[in-house]
Protein backbone atom coordinates (compact mmCIF):
# COMPACT_ATOMS: atom_id res chain seq x y z
CA UNK A 1 0.00 0.00 0.00
CA UNK A 2 1.23 3.48 -0.73
CA UNK A 3 1.18 6.20 1.92
CA UNK A 4 -1.71 8.15 0.40
CA UNK A 5 -4.00 5.14 0.84
CA UNK A 6 -3.32 4.92 4.57
CA UNK A 7 -4.80 7.03 7.36
CA UNK A 8 -3.91 6.99 11.03
CA UNK A 9 -6.47 6.81 13.80
CA UNK A 10 -5.66 7.15 17.50
CA UNK A 11 -7.53 5.52 20.37
CA UNK A 12 -6.84 6.92 23.83
CA UNK A 13 -7.31 4.09 26.34
CA UNK A 14 -6.06 5.82 29.49
CA UNK A 15 -9.25 5.28 31.52
CA UNK A 16 -9.66 1.70 30.29
CA UNK A 17 -6.03 0.97 31.17
CA UNK A 18 -6.57 2.48 34.63
CA UNK A 19 -9.38 -0.02 35.24
CA UNK A 20 -7.34 -3.00 34.02
CA UNK A 21 -4.38 -2.98 31.63
CA UNK A 22 -5.31 -6.40 30.22
CA UNK A 23 -8.43 -4.87 28.62
CA UNK A 24 -6.21 -2.74 26.37
CA UNK A 25 -4.26 -5.78 25.15
CA UNK A 26 -7.55 -7.60 24.56
CA UNK A 27 -8.86 -4.61 22.56
CA UNK A 28 -5.80 -4.56 20.27
CA UNK A 29 -6.14 -8.33 19.78
CA UNK A 30 -9.87 -7.99 19.03
CA UNK A 31 -9.32 -5.23 16.44
CA UNK A 32 -6.55 -7.27 14.78
CA UNK A 33 -8.88 -10.26 14.48
CA UNK A 34 -11.78 -8.15 13.14
CA UNK A 35 -9.61 -6.25 10.63
CA UNK A 36 -6.50 -8.21 9.57
CA UNK A 37 -5.46 -5.32 7.27
CA UNK A 38 -4.86 -2.94 10.21
CA UNK A 39 -1.44 -2.13 11.61
CA UNK A 40 -1.88 -1.58 15.34
CA UNK A 41 0.79 -0.26 17.69
CA UNK A 42 0.42 0.61 21.36
CA UNK A 43 2.36 3.40 23.01
CA UNK A 44 1.51 3.79 26.67
CA UNK A 45 -2.14 4.79 26.94
CA UNK A 46 -2.65 5.27 23.21
CA UNK A 47 -3.30 2.82 20.40
CA UNK A 48 -2.19 3.94 16.94
CA UNK A 49 -4.09 2.34 14.07
CA UNK A 50 -2.81 2.59 10.49
CA UNK A 51 -5.66 1.63 8.22
CA UNK A 52 -6.69 1.84 4.57
CA UNK A 53 -8.36 5.16 3.77
CA UNK A 54 -11.33 3.24 2.35
CA UNK A 55 -12.17 1.93 5.84
CA UNK A 56 -14.43 4.32 7.78
CA UNK A 57 -13.65 5.61 11.26
CA UNK A 58 -17.17 4.62 12.22
CA UNK A 59 -16.30 0.95 11.59
CA UNK A 60 -13.52 1.21 14.18
CA UNK A 61 -15.85 2.92 16.66
CA UNK A 62 -18.46 0.21 16.21
CA UNK A 63 -15.85 -2.53 16.81
CA UNK A 64 -14.72 -0.77 20.00
CA UNK A 65 -18.37 -0.71 21.15
CA UNK A 66 -18.70 -4.41 20.26
CA UNK A 67 -15.56 -5.20 22.26
CA UNK A 68 -16.88 -3.31 25.31
CA UNK A 69 -20.17 -5.19 25.02
CA UNK A 70 -18.46 -8.59 24.80
CA UNK A 71 -16.29 -7.83 27.85
CA UNK A 72 -19.30 -6.57 29.85
CA UNK A 73 -17.73 -3.11 30.01
CA UNK A 74 -20.52 -1.40 28.06
CA UNK A 75 -22.13 -0.07 31.23
CA UNK A 76 -18.87 1.50 32.38
CA UNK A 77 -17.20 2.78 29.19
CA UNK A 78 -17.99 4.32 25.81
CA UNK A 79 -15.95 5.51 22.80
CA UNK A 80 -16.18 9.25 22.06
CA UNK A 81 -14.37 11.40 19.50
CA UNK A 82 -10.95 12.78 20.42
CA UNK A 83 -10.91 16.47 21.23
CA UNK A 84 -7.29 16.90 20.03
CA UNK A 85 -7.32 18.95 16.79
CA UNK A 86 -4.05 17.35 15.57
CA UNK A 87 -5.22 13.76 15.91
CA UNK A 88 -8.23 11.89 14.57
CA UNK A 89 -9.72 9.08 16.59
CA UNK A 90 -11.53 8.11 19.77
CA UNK A 91 -11.18 8.11 23.53
CA UNK A 92 -12.57 5.23 25.55
CA UNK A 93 -14.20 7.25 28.34
CA UNK A 94 -15.61 6.04 31.60
CA UNK A 95 -19.33 6.68 31.84
CA UNK A 96 -20.46 9.01 34.58
CA UNK A 97 -22.56 7.05 37.02
CA UNK A 98 -25.44 8.89 38.58
CA UNK A 99 -26.78 7.69 41.87
CA UNK A 100 -30.11 8.92 43.02
CA UNK A 101 -30.97 8.78 46.65
CA UNK A 102 -34.56 9.13 47.73
CA UNK A 103 -35.56 10.40 51.12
Amino acid sequence: MSDDNIKTLYVNVKELSFKEDQHVDDLTQFLTEEFPQLEIAREGNEIEINMPSTLSNRAIKLRIKKFLYKKNLKEGFRPISLTDPDKEGYTVKERKQFEFTYY
